[in-house]
Protein backbone atom coordinates (compact mmCIF):
# COMPACT_ATOMS: atom_id res chain seq x y z
CA UNK A 1 0.00 0.00 0.00
CA UNK A 2 1.41 3.36 -1.41
CA UNK A 3 1.70 5.52 1.85
CA UNK A 4 2.44 9.35 1.51
CA UNK A 5 3.77 11.19 4.76
CA UNK A 6 4.55 14.95 4.97
CA UNK A 7 6.61 16.98 7.36
CA UNK A 8 8.03 20.28 7.98
CA UNK A 9 4.99 22.69 7.52
CA UNK A 10 4.87 25.18 10.42
CA UNK A 11 4.74 28.98 11.06
CA UNK A 12 7.22 31.65 10.05
CA UNK A 13 8.07 35.19 9.40
CA UNK A 14 7.93 36.45 6.16
CA UNK A 15 11.50 36.25 4.77
CA UNK A 16 11.87 33.06 6.04
CA UNK A 17 12.41 29.88 4.84
CA UNK A 18 10.73 25.87 5.43
CA UNK A 19 11.91 23.18 3.75
CA UNK A 20 9.01 20.50 3.39
CA UNK A 21 9.64 16.69 2.93
CA UNK A 22 7.41 14.19 1.31
CA UNK A 23 8.14 10.71 2.63
CA UNK A 24 6.70 7.93 -0.37
CA UNK A 25 6.86 3.99 0.44
CA UNK A 26 5.00 0.98 -0.74
CA UNK A 27 6.08 0.65 -4.15
CA UNK A 28 9.09 -0.62 -5.47
CA UNK A 29 8.66 0.97 -8.88
CA UNK A 30 9.65 4.44 -9.19
CA UNK A 31 7.30 7.54 -8.31
CA UNK A 32 6.80 8.98 -11.76
CA UNK A 33 6.10 12.39 -9.92
CA UNK A 34 6.25 14.17 -6.76
CA UNK A 35 4.76 17.96 -5.90
CA UNK A 36 3.00 19.92 -3.78
CA UNK A 37 -0.56 21.99 -4.20
CA UNK A 38 -1.72 24.67 -2.02
CA UNK A 39 -4.73 26.04 -0.93
CA UNK A 40 -5.50 29.18 1.17
CA UNK A 41 -8.94 29.82 2.64
CA UNK A 42 -11.43 31.78 -0.25
CA UNK A 43 -8.60 30.45 -3.13
CA UNK A 44 -8.65 28.06 -5.74
CA UNK A 45 -6.21 25.30 -5.67
CA UNK A 46 -2.64 25.75 -7.15
CA UNK A 47 -0.06 23.79 -8.43
CA UNK A 48 3.19 24.94 -6.17
CA UNK A 49 5.61 22.58 -7.65
CA UNK A 50 6.71 19.31 -9.07
CA UNK A 51 9.37 16.55 -10.13
CA UNK A 52 9.46 13.79 -12.63
CA UNK A 53 11.79 11.01 -11.78
CA UNK A 54 14.04 12.21 -14.36
CA UNK A 55 14.22 15.53 -12.75
CA UNK A 56 12.19 18.19 -14.80
CA UNK A 57 10.74 20.74 -12.53
CA UNK A 58 7.66 22.59 -12.87
CA UNK A 59 7.24 25.52 -10.33
CA UNK A 60 4.00 28.09 -10.62
CA UNK A 61 4.79 31.45 -11.12
CA UNK A 62 3.97 32.97 -8.26
CA UNK A 63 6.70 30.71 -6.32
CA UNK A 64 9.43 30.73 -9.47
CA UNK A 65 12.72 31.67 -7.91
CA UNK A 66 12.00 31.57 -4.47
CA UNK A 67 10.95 27.45 -4.19
CA UNK A 68 13.06 24.86 -5.25
CA UNK A 69 11.96 20.94 -5.76
CA UNK A 70 14.04 18.21 -5.18
CA UNK A 71 13.72 14.39 -5.03
CA UNK A 72 16.42 11.77 -3.54
CA UNK A 73 14.78 8.52 -5.38
CA UNK A 74 16.97 6.30 -3.23
CA UNK A 75 15.50 7.42 -0.41
CA UNK A 76 12.15 7.56 -1.87
CA UNK A 77 11.43 11.55 -0.70
CA UNK A 78 10.25 14.71 -2.07
CA UNK A 79 11.52 18.22 -1.25
CA UNK A 80 10.08 21.65 -1.29
CA UNK A 81 12.22 24.35 -0.12
CA UNK A 82 10.82 27.36 0.70
CA UNK A 83 12.86 30.62 1.21
CA UNK A 84 11.84 34.29 1.06
CA UNK A 85 8.54 33.19 1.99
CA UNK A 86 5.31 35.93 1.50
CA UNK A 87 2.33 36.16 3.73
CA UNK A 88 0.70 34.87 -0.11
CA UNK A 89 2.37 31.76 0.79
CA UNK A 90 -0.15 30.54 3.61
CA UNK A 91 -1.86 27.99 2.73
CA UNK A 92 -2.28 24.22 3.44
CA UNK A 93 0.20 22.34 1.34
CA UNK A 94 -0.93 19.28 0.49
CA UNK A 95 1.75 16.50 -0.96
CA UNK A 96 1.51 14.05 -3.81
CA UNK A 97 3.31 11.30 -5.96
CA UNK A 98 2.22 9.66 -9.32
CA UNK A 99 3.11 5.68 -9.40
CA UNK A 100 2.50 4.20 -13.30
CA UNK A 101 4.18 0.94 -13.13
CA UNK A 102 5.79 -0.47 -16.51
CA UNK A 103 3.78 -0.53 -19.14
CA UNK A 104 0.75 0.35 -17.40
CA UNK A 105 -1.38 2.46 -20.07
CA UNK A 106 -2.02 5.01 -16.79
CA UNK A 107 -1.01 5.62 -12.91
CA UNK A 108 -2.45 6.29 -9.82
CA UNK A 109 -2.21 9.53 -7.61
CA UNK A 110 -1.76 9.69 -3.85
CA UNK A 111 -1.94 12.00 -1.69
CA UNK A 112 -0.03 12.96 1.80
CA UNK A 113 -2.14 14.81 4.49
CA UNK A 114 -2.43 18.71 4.26
CA UNK A 115 0.27 20.82 6.37
CA UNK A 116 -0.40 23.95 7.52
CA UNK A 117 2.50 26.81 6.76
CA UNK A 118 1.65 30.12 8.05
CA UNK A 119 3.50 33.53 6.69
CA UNK A 120 3.85 36.48 9.29
CA UNK A 121 4.04 39.83 8.11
Amino acid sequence: QVQVVPSGGGLVQAGGSLRLSCAASGSTFRFNVIGWYRQAPGKQRELVADITSGGSTNYADSVKGRFTISRDNAKNMGYLEMNSLKPEDTAVYSCFVDLRQPGAIYGTRYWGQGTQVTVSS
